[in-house]
């Protein structure tokens, strides 16, 4: 395999748009095209494919674009070695909003307070993180996880009660916890359609008989909590995310617990550069 047409794999592998990898490339779309197409047959596997109007990478592609990202790695830190100097190479760490407000700050703080440029970070939902992951953008990712990945070495980071908010006048701020039949016929402040958060909390409430309706959509635990400490509504938040002031976090009984995971490569911890990071992250949380 070229080298070349490897290195442009990864780029395209990146951003999913041969429009943007072009242009970083610095080439033409046609040139990057012609790359990958014989990067492509040269494997005779397809690498990517078409869902609607979005590129996904094949599994393939997945394998291949890791492949890309650790032999440039690898030459890097040989170039690095060959030069008498110290590689340079940074850990990349991906990982959602709540993730980095809540459970992340203090290793990231101290990391880069020892050497900043050790870590490089990547802010992404749960899907981009293990994407970023499976092709060796990141080496590291954290998020909430539904289902656990096979091809991925998992772990529990920390395990937080899912936290009813509501302003501390409300009849449910007297509660030491509340059901979700409580909060019938209750003005809700929910993220935007078809986020994993919001998809889940719709189906309790229906289980449950629980008629509710939409007060605002919004993205990110601080923007919810917000609205809450303003009277907009009533949130379902993770137990890791602070109540604001004049809002009461009261858990909801018949809710699972969130729980955060750490995940990575299998062969990623013979590196002891992410090993020590996963440790710190670990030890943290």
């Amino acid at each position: 395999m070229s080298p070349d047409a490897l290195a442009a794999f990864a780029v395209f592998a990146e951003h999913l748009n041969f429009t943007r990898a072009a242009e970083r490339l610095r080439i033409s779309q046609p040139a990057l095209h012609v790359k990958i197409g014989k990067l492509a047959r040269e494997l005779d596997r397809p690498l990517y494919h078409r869902v609607g109007r979005r590129l996904v990478l094949t599994p393939e592609g997945e394998a291949v674009a890791r492949f890309a990202r650790a032999h440039d790695e690898r030459l890097a830190q040989f170039l690095a070695e060959f030069a008498g100097a110290a590689p340079r190479r940074p850990v990349v760490l991906a990982a959602g909003q709540g993730a980095y407000l809540y459970l992340l700050g203090d290793t990231i703080r101290a990391v880069l307070a020892e050497e900043p440029t050790r870590l490089r970070l990547i802010n992404c939902d749960h899907r981009q993180m293990l994407a970023a992951v499976r092709t060796g953008q990141a080496h590291l990712g954290v998020s909430v996880l539904d289902v656990l990945p096979e091809d991925l070495t998992v772990a529990e980071l920390a395990t937080f009660p899912q936290m009813l908010f509501v302003p501390e006048g409300h009849r449910l701020a007297r509660r030491r916890s509340v059901g979700l039949r409580d909060l019938d016929g209750a003005r809700m402040v929910v993220p935007p359609q078809h986020r994993p958060h919001r998809v889940l909390l719709e189906q309790a409430l229906r289980a449950a008989g629980a008629g509710w309706t939409v007060a605002v959509e919004a993205e990110g635990w601080p923007l919810i909590a917000q609205f809450v400490a303003l009277g907009v509504g009533l949130a379902v938040v993770n137990g890791c995310v602070p109540p604001p002031a004049g809002v009461a976090a009261r858990p909801v009984r018949d809710l699972p617990p969130i729980t955060y995971h750490l995940v990575h490569q299998p062969s990623a911890m013979s590196d002891p550069r992410i090993t020590g990071l996963a440790q710190r992250i670990l030890a943290r949380a």
